[in-house]
């Protein structure tokens, strides 16, 4: 059985990036290439705020953003879901936007997603932030996914 991957707004944003400073050519390079390699080892889902996020405001390549995760499951929010993000803010898990970080954050540990695929790691993929989400995350009775970038997941040839 496949391992499932939520890919959160960063990944899309990422695989269009148009900046050109080395950092972000770095993330695009691993990005496409982790989506072109490796992505179809993987259950892929993402949240309809992905969507939602993605859609707001005029930004460069929106409508490719978009079409990369058009395809994509989507999984929606409940009430249950709305309660988590609750519980994250109020214990300085993420930051103060519900429909934010938290928001992703919660999707993905409710639908047992194994892993969380992002580039932000000031809130996400924060290896000071990990402990504090799965001790949070226990403490309500759910599974913390991976929280992990490309990068992480783009095996190199002694795996083949």
């Amino acid at each position: 059985m496949q391992k499932s991957v939520y890919i959160e707004t960063s990944i899309p944003s990422s695989y269009y990036e148009i900046r050109t400073d080395p950092q972000s050519l770095a993330r695009k390079t691993w990005t496409q290439t982790w989506w072109h390699v490796e992505k179809e080892n993987y259950d892929i889902v993402t949240g309809i705020n992905t969507i939602q996020e993605l859609g707001r405001g005029n930004h460069p390549k929106k409508i490719e953003k978009l079409s990369l995760v058009s395809e994509l499951k989507l999984l929606s929010v409940t009430p249950e879901i709305v309660e988590i993000v609750d519980v994250y803010i109020s214990n300085l898990v993420m930051p103060a936007d519900p429909s934010g970080d938290a928001l992703h954050l919660a999707i993905a540990s409710y639908y047992k997603i194994d892993i969380l695929l992002t580039w932000n790691c000031k809130h996400i993929a924060n290896l000071k932030k990990i402990d504090h989400i799965s001790r949070i995350n226990a403490k309500i009775g759910l599974a913390t996914p991976s929280l992990l970038t490309p990068l992480n997941l783009i095996g190199d040839d002694d795996d083949k």
